[in-house]
């Protein structure tokens, strides 16, 4: 691997010209299809294998004229303080006549009519039905009915709509984006002190990110990828593509200022930090794509995204920054180090001696970096470290205990949107369960009689607040009534509705004639949703841990440090839900974070969140211990080892953990609920992750272990293949192909000269 990929930066180095094109026509290409491709699709919630999901395509199949696939608006209506709707009828049949003339639009239901007004008189209801599905809606259709409803609130009536016909407010602004980008430009800057190195990172980051991002866009028709999916793999791909190229610049200067000419520095950089660089981002994708074993559409579909975006990250820090590296070799490095690497003169013996005693005062007045005495605190006082590493992390994930999953409605969404104000207005109204009713589907010979007998039965349940009559298909072997519960469709009693009608099921279709009844609806299919991911979870965590402590054990050959990491993991993702749920669910702090509503956390976020702070985690471990690893097989002691693997790769670390956060942290103002929840938790898990796991647990671990954190059986390391991310392979040809250096120089001369 390391030779490989020493021969590939070597060749990017020096056909920097070339490889430079190849991906300016990568982009180039991917952004042309992505401006050419059609609008990628809103979100479309699917559970295949649930009752929930059968029941949709039973309904699909018995009901082919009832408009399922057709998009609806529910247009809420409440009339002025002191007056009541029927005062309002010609107001209402004026905004009905508006709505039935826009274009698309089936039909509308009368309230009056349909009896949609409320027990008290003030609130009602009209349904608007089109003849198309949502994302075939066009503008003039959206804006009919954003037209319709303002005239009528103009006219003195309060007047919201919800459905999947309303259009979202697009309110990204991307200043969260901006600002974390420009905060990991500061940062870069602060850790190479030079623009051009600083600059590199990010701008191979943001070519990632565009191809990523415009593959995504190019295929979302096809596949089915919505804007959501777009910005997870951006969030994601952003953050992984700075850190990737910044251990490989950070390599490359450490290199040059040894000794190495240019070309050999991106050779050793890419081999060595290249191929940490190649596992780490192998442990990003196999977290991500193993979510397909979850058997969700849409969290697979989100996954392999991001998936593919690490991917392309990888490769471009591999090919893309040695070749940048190429067009400033030297500009890349500090003033100091530019001046040693342009020396061209042997300096006089009097000259030398000189440099040579204040290079000697300078060492004995400067203090070793700050990574450096902190690793040497913690080899001296491993134990006290782990202890309160452990507590501490322990204490912040207590919140987690009391977590409560949801799923994104507009009863989620900002509170000044017209769908989350239509929501309110019909709970007030209706009843709490009123957002969420329960759609009963009952087969059998004469199902509407049925449907009835099992509508008598349900009604008489405690949390039922009312029944509707059984509707039959033209064949009359199906038929479907609806169920409103007395408790909101998030609330834990709503659950326990659904779950009783289904144990009751086999009783009721025995006592009805009945041969097969099914519990659906979007409440039932969020409580199916959730169960899937339970269930899912021990499997998924299995397969992604086993195949990356594989992986882990061929990078590191031992048996120990995976096992840490793993456990480390566990620590810090368990920390991250804590906080989660303390500021999303439980509202503290939520002021200062600028969250406006509180309330369950996504249900797709604890599993999504644990694939992607897996793959982050490993990341850290990589880079921190495969220099730990290199120092401890060139000789040095294990306790020596965690003192030079931190002194050679602490600073970056730091630095690569600030810019994920900063980066994170950008998304957590965003308006999607899912976003901001995943910007949050992400950036808090590499807090305590590259914090507290990765920087105190880590060497407190190592240096209670000694030599055992490298032990490996005898039969083990001979099965196991040599994958050399040190690039222990490199050293023995580095040597032989070293320049001659003319006689009469010092080894100080030999240096600089190199």
């Amino acid at each position: 691997m390391a030779t490989f990929l020493y021969n590939l930066g070597r060749f990017a180095f020096r056909r920097r010209g070339l490889m430079t094109l190849l991906w300016v026509l990568i982009v180039v290409g991917a952004g042309a299809a992505a401006s050419s491709a059609p609008t990628p699709p809103t979100e479309q919630f699917s559970m295949p294998g649930t009752e929930s999901q059968k029941a949709f395509d039973l309904l699909k199949e018995k009901f082919p004229d009832a408009g399922a696939d057709g998009a609806t608006a529910r247009v809420v209506i409440k009339a002025p303080r002191g007056k009541m709707i029927a005062d309002e009828k010609p107001a209402i049949r004026k905004l009905i006549g508006e709505l039935g003339k826009a274009p698309q639009v089936a039909g509308v239901a009368d309230p009056f009519a349909a009896s949609t007004v409320s027990r008290d008189g003030r609130t009602a209801y009209a349904v608007v039905s089109y003849g198309v599905a949502a994302p075939d809606l066009t503008d003039e259709a959206h804006d009919a009915l954003i037209k319709a409803t303002e005239r009528a609130r103009d006219g003195g009536l309060t007047v919201e709509a919800g459905g999947d016909a309303v259009p979202m407010e697009q309110t990204v602004s991307g200043t969260g984006e901006k600002a974390g980008v420009l905060i990991s430009a500061i940062v870069l800057f602060l850790t190479f002190g030079s623009v051009i190195a600083a600059g590199m990172p990010l701008l191979t980051a943001l070519i990632g990110v565009g191809v990523g991002v415009c593959g995504i866009t190019a295929l979302g028709s096809t596949l089915g990828l919505s804007s959501t999916t777009s910005t997870l793999a951006m969030m994601i791909g952003l953050a992984v593509g700075i850190d990737y190229a910044l251990f490989i610049v950070s390599r490359y200067r450490s290199e040059v200022a040894a000794g190495r000419t240019p070309l050999e520095a991106a050779g050793i950089a890419t081999g060595t930090a290249g191929s940490a660089v190649v596992f780490a981002g192998l442990t990003v994708v196999i977290a991500l794509g193993g979510l397909a074993v979850v058997g969700i559409p849409i969290l697979t579909k989100m996954a392999l995204a991001a998936a593919g975006t690490v991917a392309v990250a990888v490769l471009i820090a591999v090919t893309c920054v040695p070749a940048l590296l190429g067009f400033a070799p030297r500009r890349a490095l500090r003033i100091a180090d530019r001046r040693l690497v342009r020396v061209k003169r042997p300096l006089s013996a009097r000259k030398l001696h000189k440099s040579e005693k204040k290079a000697a005062k300078l060492a004995a007045r400067t203090k070793p970096a700050l990574s450096t005495r902190w690793a040497s605190f913690v080899v001296r006082r491993p134990f006290g470290v782990l202890l309160l590493a452990v507590v501490g992390l322990g204490a912040i994930a207590l919140p987690a205990t009391k977590l409560e999953l949801g799923l994104p409605g507009e009863g989620t969404m900002a509170a000044d949107t017209t769908q989350r104000k239509a929501y309110d207005l019909l709970s007030d109204s209706f009843g709490p369960g009123f957002n969420g009713p329960l759609t009963i589907t009952v087969e059998g010979k004469d199902a509407a009689a049925a449907g009835d007998k099992v509508g008598v039965e349900l009604k008489k349940g405690a949390g039922v607040a009312s029944v509707s009559p059984a509707v039959a298909n033209k064949a009359g072997d199906t038929a479907i009534f609806s169920i409103v519960p007395k408790t909101g469709p998030t609330d834990t009693a709503t659950e326990d509705l659904v779950r009783d009608i289904r144990v009751r099921a086999p009783a009721l279709q025995a006592s009805s004639g009945a041969t097969e009844i099914l519990v659906t609806g979007q409440t039932a299919l969020f409580i199916d949703f959730s169960q899937t991911l339970s269930d899912a979870l021990l499997p998924y965590l299995g397969l992604v841990v086993g195949l990356a402590f594989l992986l882990l054990l061929l990078v590191f050959r031992s048996v120990l440090v995976p096992l840490k990491a793993a456990l480390g993991f566990l620590l810090s993702v368990s920390a991250a839900l804590g906080a989660l749920v303390a500021v999303f669910q439980l509202g503290w702090a939520s002021g200062f974070f600028g969250i406006e509503r509180t309330g369950p956390i996504m249900t797709t976020l604890p599993i999504f969140m644990i694939g992607v702070v897996f793959g982050l985690a490993m990341d850290y471990e990589v880079f921190l211990v495969t220099r730990m690893r290199e120092a401890y097989v060139h000789g040095a002691s294990a306790k020596d080892a965690v003192v030079t693997g931190f002194r050679h790769s602490g600073r970056v670390v730091v630095a690569a953990a600030l810019i994920m956060i900063s980066v994170f942290s950008g998304f957590v103002f965003e308006t999607d609920d899912l976003v901001a929840m995943m910007g949050f938790g992400l950036a808090a898990a590499v807090l305590f992750d590259a914090f507290v796991v990765r920087m105190a647990i880590v060497p407190a671990v190592h240096s209670l272990l000694g030599n055992a954190a490298w032990w490996l059986p005898r039969w083990l390391d001979r099965l196991l293949p040599n994958v050399d991310v040190e690039g222990a392979k490199l050293q023995r040809p580095l040597r032989s192909a070293a320049p001659r250096v003319p006689r009469g120089r010092t080894k100080q001369e030999r240096d600089l000269v190199h």
